[in-house]
């Protein structure tokens, strides 16, 4: 099967004049092609069945592209989702028309700026922001800040909790919000708890509010062993400041009312690395139970840790809140495995069945944010 003479020549006449990326709308049957001066359209006139043609189509470019015929080749996408395409063949990619090659070269580390134009008109996605803004060069780029407001944009459309709070955390990494809209999302997230995640991950240590948050005071000599290098000293330090006693407050009222498993793992997540120093080895995976009784065996002056079993034979009245953070570095989803929830239980219901790993959470959440 051919292409019928008016779309083979047409077509041709595109590639010929070197376009800088190809899109093809399947649904309308139409060819585009960007170049310097703006976009070539190309209608298509189907002679046969239009995914039989489409598929003609696609192997005329690919074979002016790549001198193969068969379309995008299945070892390009391995290859490219595992990051090992060459640089200099991204532009390549692009003039496929391919969704499935422009994704390719928006995940290359290898993308520069340009190249992220070009595949940001052959493919506006959500996804792909995402992945572009997780590319230094593109953020410090003219597209940084097309991305982010088509991120901040998109959130209210967005259906994925772990996809929502991954926007948001890379929008806020940028540096690229002004104060306004910085203060506006944030007061969105007042009301969206998967909001808050997101500034959880992002910047934990300069969550919107922290100057108004009273630090809690520490004993000198505590101060003194974290500028030793401590690490039980250095996480009470942080703790016990402004913006770690804002952090407590906002991971309290993610807690107080997640809305799905989604929130709480995500929640688990940032807590153990929020509090990874005293717990190097990672998560524990254990049942609640199992954390409460290893954590008050490592806080105290005997501890296994020897930073800790200092800082503590100095000051065993600190006892609680190191065994406080020690339970919260070890949290994930052994908390939950117990409770045997079905991933499909949301709301209140899941609230409800997880009060008894919620609640001891947020009890050890006060007691080192207690004044």
């Amino acid at each position: 099967m051919d292409l019928s003479n008016e779309d083979s020549f047409r077509l041709n006449v595109l590639l010929a004049n070197r376009p800088q990326a190809i899109r093809i709308d399947e649904s309308k049957l139409i060819v585009y092609g960007l170049g310097p001066q703006g976009e070539a359209t190309v209608r298509l006139n189907p002679n046969a069945r239009p995914d039989q043609y489409l598929r003609r189509v696609k192997e005329l470019i690919s074979g002016h592209v790549l001198g193969s015929p068969g379309g995008y080749p299945i070892y390009l996408r391995r290859w490219t989702r595992m990051g090992q395409m060459r640089d200099e063949s991204l532009e390549q990619l692009l003039l496929l028309g391919e969704p499935e090659a422009v994704v390719a070269a928006v995940c290359s580390p290898g993308l520069t700026d340009e190249l992220a134009r070009r595949a940001w008109w052959a493919m506006e996605d959500a996804e792909n922001a995402r992945r572009m803004l997780g590319n230094p060069a593109i953020v410090a780029g003219s597209m940084g800040r097309i991305l982010v407001d088509y991120l901040l944009d998109y959130l209210p459309f967005e259906t994925e909790s772990d996809k929502t709070t991954e926007s948001i955390r890379l929008i806020l990494l940028t540096g690229l919000l002004d104060a306004d809209r910085r203060d506006d999302l944030w007061k969105k997230a007042a009301r969206k708890q998967v909001y808050l995640v997101g500034f959880l991950q992002a910047v934990p240590d300069n969550l919107p509010g922290a100057e108004g948050s009273a630090a809690r005071p520490l004993p000198e000599p505590i101060l003194a062993l974290s500028e030793a290098g401590n690490p039980c000293a250095g996480l009470l330090r942080r703790v016990f400041s402004s913006p770690g006693q804002t952090f407590l407050a906002t991971v309290a009222t993610v807690l107080s009312k997640p809305p799905s498993q989604d929130v709480v793992s995500a929640t688990f997540d940032l807590l153990r690395d929020y509090f990874g120093a005293l717990r190097p080895e990672g998560d524990p995976d254990l049942p609640l139970s199992d954390l409460i009784a290893e954590a008050e065996r490592f806080a105290t002056p005997t501890s296994p840790d020897p930073d800790t079993a200092r800082l503590l034979h100095e000051y065993p009245e600190m006892a609680p809140e190191v065994a406080a953070m020690r339970i919260l570095s070890g949290v994930g989803y052994g908390l939950i495995r117990a409770v045997a929830l079905d991933p499909s239980v949301l709301g209140s219901l899941m609230r409800r069945k997880l009060t008894p790993v919620i609640d001891p959470l947020q009890d050890r959440l006060r007691l080192l944010a207690r004044r």
